[in-house]
């Protein structure tokens, strides 16, 4: 459930930026929301897979003794 959370937050912001972004470069708000979208859709599968790989990996982690 954190991940998917996060996922949703980071996507958010990050939706803004791209459109923001988008609608600078062509001027066009259709065509810079249209990007936004398809961008959010597409990195929005691509980040929780990535955070469920992680979530295999130890690296960086510190194990505990109890």
């Amino acid at each position: 459930m954190r991940s998917i959370i996060k996922t949703i937050s980071w996507r958010t912001i990050a939706i803004i930026i791209t459109s923001a972004v988008s609608f600078i470069i062509t001027g066009n708000l259709v065509i810079a929301l249209s990007i936004g979208s398809i961008d959010t859709l597409i990195k929005l599968f691509a980040y929780y897979f990535h955070e469920r790989v992680w979530e295999h990996v130890g690296f960086g982690r510190h194990k505990t003794s109890w």
